[in-house]
């Protein structure tokens, strides 16, 4: 039951990421805000690892061309699932931008049946669909149709962005063939790198203000990394000890920690159907545990 405990740290890291994330959105670009996330999250990592290696002498990985197709391509994916998700913060409130994106439970978990051999219990999907209804009650929109369009595509994309990448991040941690945690360790230093250099190429190139903006703002900077990097960490060893969609589906408490902040940090107002929605969340939880 290790990876519960690492699916509450990711939840939990994830609202205080998004939130300041949201914060530095409304001051700096959508990609400077993208590569907050990942710019000093790398040493932490990197850290991790090493104190992982000065603990237990393991064995190193042998590395395959597959282990490296998934780390691009997940690194490709959460870079952009995460500038989604920045837009849908600029165009609707807090909880909202946050409700939609979670949609990647569904799609973690028709995507892992279809393509990764990752077949669900029907507990299992039983909790993956009260999850999904909710998100859609905690999202405050009592009908879909409410939301601009362009709202939608964002969130759905977002979800479906965040889904790949996980599913990428648990066959690269199996391709590894290490014992736990140092697979999950590897996973995660190698995709973050992947994403910084990648991010500080594309800005150093195109849009060098964009960095100058986030070194002004080291303190909003480094804690947006550092939520996000102790995040990837309880993400990335929870899935190399369990599916996606049950991981996923698990990790929808967080709504629970972003009504909170969005109540006490945004003054955004809660809606009734709030409680029915956590309700459902919690017993999510629970069928996903059964499953």
């Amino acid at each position: 039951m290790l990876w519960v405990w690492f699916t509450l740290l990711a939840a939990l890291m994830q609202s205080f990421r998004n939130a300041l994330q949201k914060e530095l959105s409304r001051e700096v670009s959508v990609l400077a805000a993208t590569l907050a996330r990942f710019i000093y999250a790398g040493p932490l990592a990197a850290l991790y690892l090493w104190v992982l290696y000065q603990r237990d002498d393991a064995i190193w990985p042998t590395f395959h061309w597959s282990f490296y197709g998934y780390v691009v391509g997940a690194a490709l994916m959460q870079i952009l699932a995460t500038a989604l998700m920045v837009q849908v913060f600029r165009q609707r409130n807090y909880a909202i931008g946050v409700g939609l994106a979670k949609s990647e439970a569904i799609f973690a978990a028709v995507l892992g049946m279809l393509f990764f051999a990752s077949p669900l219990s029907w507990l299992g999907w039983l909790g993956v669909i009260a999850g999904s209804v909710a998100i859609f009650l905690l999202s405050g929109v009592k009908d879909w149709r409410q939301l601009p369009l362009s709202t939608s595509l964002y969130g759905a994309g977002s979800g479906a962005a965040f889904a790949l990448t996980s599913l990428w991040v648990r066959e690269a941690s199996l391709v590894l063939e290490l014992p736990f945690p140092f697979g999950a360790g590897w996973v995660l230093v190698s995709v973050i790198c992947t994403q910084t250099l990648l991010l500080c190429s594309y800005l150093m190139l195109r849009d060098r203000a964009s960095l100058w903006a986030l070194w002004q703002r080291p303190r909003l900077t480094l804690l947006t990394s550092l939520c996000s990097g102790i995040g990837s960490f309880g993400w990335f060893s929870a899935m190399s000890l369990m599916s996606v969609p049950v991981v996923k589906t698990l990790g929808q408490v967080e709504v629970l920690f972003t009504l909170l902040l969005s109540h006490f940090w945004f003054k955004e107002k809660l809606k009734g159907q709030d409680g029915l929605g956590l309700a459902l969340v919690v017993l999510a939880a629970v069928l996903v545990l059964w499953a």
